[in-house]
This record gives structure tokens, C-alpha cells and sequence, in this order.
């Protein structure tokens, strides 16, 4: 390596590392172990880990299946695949195919690590496009790794930690690519970004979309056709893969739906001004009050660098080039589906209109809508930096971006401080839920286990799955991104009609989780040979159990 290549190769490594500290500091070293599980477990993160825990144990122990993402056991008739277990397909794939020569029973610590890493490379390779000098692409990419929007997802919905595929659909699009290599990346990076979350996904395919018609109209770039063939049979391809298909239907949310549908998650117009609970420095504004309202503050490092840009425009005004009027207007797109209909200022104000139904359904196939405007909130941060580049060269922007770093640091601290408290000594292994004695016995006596009435996060689903899974048991009490109701609905009347007979289900375990159901079993059940039990405050049907040599109850 020459010593002129040798600065940037060390500068994309500080920039890399500046990005993976970022993780360390939330985490620690702890989860990055892979036989770590109990972080994930332990509960200050929501059931998001969990539901990913359950989904990934339950895949790497079933035979391959077509789709390969299928994964029947965590579900039963409720269940379809891996991907909508957000358990990252793309890891879960991989891990599955090599589990003959390594065994992972977690690998979300590292994922978060590799994010933390990515994040601030291609950062790094984006600061690119604004100056060449070294300390303001490590600063710059630090910033862009020091984010709420990122932070928070890393502390719950770990998927959506892979923000590095926006920043590098921001790449190309914003790049010099074309012809095929421009094809082959755009489609090798929205195939792999299906696999890593459908949001995601979402995201990017506008910036793709964009980056093919500024080509279109400017460049006439004869790859354009077979490009436009390739990146959806790549993007289908990938999903059908994860097992994306296998939902038969639940991917819309309608607008009377228990989980929210659009309009309920929109993005406020002072969010990015919004400090919560991670400012130091900046009040914590009235907001819309949904879930994920506050995380979409740009920390003050981050509101200084667009006020910075804003001071370099004017001082040297310039117009947005006409290579990038589609690239904004994807954003902007984007932009106004995060404010959905229903906008507020500072957590005040309402519905402007009502979309028709068909519409809200469609937007209800992502109903947190504000975590679309994450690319827009990346391309105007690079923006400002490419500004105050430009009006004051850049070793100033460098000191410059330094300083805005320190800022953003300090400011971020009790965010930062909350997020490691959910993870700070949680135990290595798995927590226990259930402990009542009989459960063992249970597991060794039954072939499956069925929650009653059957639902989506119904009451008790997470001890229930852990009960089962541990016990390689296949069963129907899950968290899942989304559910076929229809299904949801059909398997709660088969259930019912099946307690009502008694004509149990060969080596079923019946988790009882209303009094319609425990008064149906109670009716139906023969004493003489089967058992109703009462363990750790559920109520369990246990057909046979009084047949068995050592029947306890």
C-alpha cells in the first residue's frame, strides 16, 4: 500500500470504529457474545428481542423447508416464516445453512457490532462526496452513527440497526455509477436489504427508483431496461426466499385495527427538535404520543450542522443540481408518507383529511410511518456538510464537524445511559419464567402446545413460547410481525369446537387463557383420564395425563 492510500484506508477504519463505539457504549462487550441470550430476554427491551429469539431458536432446529425461510414450528397454522419473526432472514439463513460447523444461539450482539461498523464506513464513503479531508469524513461519519433513530432501534427493534443500507442507497444514488456495475449494486443491495427488514426495503427502493430516472432522463444509460427487470426479480427473489409469500394475508392494517394503522405513528413536524429522553441539553416537546414519537431527534450535534448549512448557503448560495431534483423528490416523498394526513405540531393537531379506505390499507402495510423520513434525516445532515465544505473549506468543516461530535456526545449522554441500562447486568443465560415442577413433566409428555383462544401476542405468549421452545415444542403462542387474522380467526373456532367435543388433538397441550375456554374443557374433559392443572397462575388441559404411570395433578 503506497502512503498516498494509506491515509484514507486509515481513515475508513477510525470512521468504522467511531461507528462500532457508538455500540459498545450502549451495550458493551456482553452481547456481543453469541451464547449470550439472556439481554435479549430479560424484559427493559420489549418483546421485539424476544419475539427474534424465539423465531431464530425455533428455525435453526427445523428442517429446510421450500421456501427456505419457512418456519412452521413457531406458529403451527398461525406460523409462516422466519422473516416475520424480524429475525434478520439474511443472518438467519446464513447461520442456519453453517449450524453443522458453528452453533449460534444468538446473533444479535453481533449484528448490532457489524451495523455499528457499517454505519460509520459507509459513512465515511458519504462524506466522501462532500470533502476529501480526513477529519471531517470521520466526524461526519460519526455523527452519522451517533443518532437516535439508530440508538433506539438498536435497543429493541434490532433489525431496523441496519440503517447502513440507507446510507448506501444514498451512495449510489448520489454516486457517479452506471451501466451494468450500477444495475448489479442496486440489485445485490435492495436483495439484501429485503432480508434485513421490510422498513428497510420501503426505504430504499424509492432512492433506487429515483437514482434509475435521473439516469433515464440525463444519461440514457442502455442498461436501464434490463436493469429494471433485474432489481425486482432480485428483490422477489430474496423475499420468496425469507418466506415472505407464505403470509396469505395481515400485511395491511386497516384503520380500526388493535395495533394502530397509518395515521397512528406519523411524524411530528418538531421531531427532529424533539430531545425526550435522550437531550441533556434540549426540552423534551410535546409529541403525538405514539411509541416510537421522540427518536427521530437529531441531537443537538446534528441540529447545529444543519444550522451550519444553512449559514454556508448563505454565505454562498447555490442551486440544488438537476441530478439530484428526482433524489429529492423520492425524499420529500417520503417525507410526507411520514407525516401521514393526520399532522401535528408539537403533538397539537389532527386529520387534514380522510384518505379512502383502500389507501389507508395500503399505508397501513407500514402503519410506523415516521421512521420513513430516516433517509431524508441522513441526506440533509450530509447535505449541510457538503455546504459548510464548500463555504469554508475543509479543515474548518473538519474542526467543525469535531466540535458539532462533542456536542452531540454530551448531549445524547442520557439517552445513551438509558438505552445501556436495559442491558447493564442481565443474566448470560436464559431467564427463567416458568417454575412450577409439573412443566418439565409436561414437556416430556406432549407434542405440541396450543394457547387458547389462539392470537397474535396473546395473554401469557412470551412465557408460554419460551416453555415450549426449550422445550423443542411446536406451538401457536407467538409474537409475529404480522398475522393472517383470517387464519387467527378459523384456528380460534377449530379450538373451540375441539374443546366444546373433546376430541382433543393427539399429544396436545392446551394453555387456557379465558374462562370460555377453561369452562369448555371443564365440560368436555373425562376426569378419569384427563387432567385440567393449574401451574405459575395458567390453567392447562392436559388430556391423557391421568393415564400415565406417574400422572402428578
Amino acid at each position: 500500500m503506497s502512503r498516498a492510500e494509506a491515509p484514507p484506508a486509515l481513515g475508513a477504519l477510525l470512521a468504522a470504529l467511531a461507528g462500532a463505539a457508538v455500540v459498545l457504549a450502549v451495550f458493551g462487550l456482553g452481547p456481543i457474545n453469541p451464547h449470550n441470550q439472556g439481554w435479549l430476554l430479560a424484559g427493559p427491551l420489549g418483546p421485539d428481542p424476544v419475539q427474534l429469539w424465539l423465531g431464530w431458536t425455533y428455525f435453526r432446529h427445523t428442517p429446510w423447508l421450500l421456501p427456505p425461510g419457512a418456519n412452521p414450528a413457531y406458529g403451527m397454522e398461525l406460523g409462516t416464516a422466519i422473516y416475520f419473526a424480524d429475525a434478520i432472514p439474511l443472518l438467519a439463513l446464513v447461520l442456519k445453512a453453517l449450524r453443522g460447523l458453528v452453533e449460534v444461539p444468538q446473533y444479535v450482539g453481533p449484528w448490532l457490532l457489524a451495523c455499528g461498523l457499517l454505519q460509520g464506513f459507509l459513512g465515511w464513503r458519504l462524506m466522501g462526496l462532500a470533502t476529501a479531508h480526513p477529519l471531517a469524513r470521520i466526524c461526519g461519519a460519526g455523527l452519522l452513527a451517533l443518532q437516535p433513530m439508530l440508538i433506539n432501534r438498536m435497543a429493541g427493534h434490532t433489525p431496523l440497526a441496519g440503517q447502513w443500507t440507507l446510507l448506501a442507497a444514498l451512495l449510489l444514488a448520489l454516486g457517479p455509477g452506471r451501466g451494468w456495475r450500477q444495475a448489479l449494486a442496486w440489485a445485490a443491495l435492495l436483495a439484501v436489504t429485503a432480508l434485513v427488514h421490510s422498513y428497510l426495503l420501503a426505504m430504499a427502493l424509492p432512492l433506487w427508483a429515483a437514482d434509475w430516472l435521473r439516469r433515464a432522463w440525463l444519461e440514457r444509460d442502455r442498461w436501464l431496461l434490463a436493469e429494471a427487470l433485474l432489481v425486482p426479480a432480485a428483490v422477489a427473489a430474496a423475499l420468496w426466499t425469507g418466506g415472505f409469500f407464505l403470509l396469505r394475508g395481515g400485511y395491511e392494517t386497516g384503520p380500526g385495527s388493535q395495533s394502530g394503522g397509518y395515521g397512528t405513528w406519523n411524524f411530528d413536524l418538531l421531531a427532529f427538535l424533539d430531545g425526550g429522553i435522550w437531550s441533556s441539553l434540549l426540552p423534551d416537546l410535546p409529541d403525538p404520543g405514539h411509541w416510537e414519537a421522540g427518536s427521530s431527534y437529531l441531537g443537538l450535534g446534528g441540529l447545529l450542522l444543519l444550522a451550519a448549512g444553512g449559514l454556508a448557503w448563505l454565505r454562498r448560495p447555490v442551486a440544488l443540481p438537476r441530478r439530484l431534483w428526482l433524489l429529492a423528490a423520492a425524499l420529500l416523498a417520503l417525507l410526507a408518507f411520514a407525516i401521514t394526513p393526520r399532522v401535528t405540531i408539537g403533538g397539537w393537531g389532527g386529520w387534514l383529511f380522510t384518505p379512502p379506505e383502500a389507501l389507508m390499507r395500503v399505508g397501513g402495510m407500514l402503519r410506523n410511518a415516521e421512521r420513513m423520513v430516516w433517509p431524508l434525516s441522513y441526506a440533509l445532515m450530509l447535505g449541510a456538510a457538503a455546504l459548510a465544505a464548500r463555504a469554508w473549506g475543509g479543515q474548518r468543516a473538519g474542526w467543525l464537524l469535531a466540535a458539532l461530535l462533542a456536542v452531540q456526545a454530551v448531549d445524547l449522554r442520557p439517552g445513551i445511559a438509558r438505552r445501556h441500562s436495559f442491558v447493564a447486568g442481565a443474566p448470560a443465560g436464559v431467564p427463567q419464567r416458568l417454575f412450577d415442577p409439573v412443566w418439565p413433566a409436561l414437556a416430556g409428555a406432549y407434542a405440541r402446545v396450543r394457547a387458547v383462544p389462539a392470537s397474535n401476542m396473546g395473554e401469557g405468549w412470551e412465557s408460554i413460547a419460551r416453555f415450549a421452545a426449550q422445550a423443542g415444542l411446536p406451538t401457536d403462542s407467538i409474537y409475529m410481525a404480522r398475522v393472517d387474522e383470517g387464519a387467527a380467526a378459523a384456528l380460534r373456532a377449530k379450538t373451540a369446537g375441539i374443546l366444546r367435543s373433546g376430541a382433543y388433538e393427539p399429544g396436545t397441550l392446551y394453555v387456557l387463557r379465558d374462562a370460555a375456554s377453561l369452562d369448555l374443557a371443564r365440560a368436555s374433559h373425562d376426569p378419569a383420564r384427563d387432567a385440567i392443572l393449574q401451574a405459575d397462575g395458567y390453567w392447562l388441559l392436559a388430556p391423557g395425563w391421568r393415564l400415565r404411570p406417574l400422572a402428578g395433578g
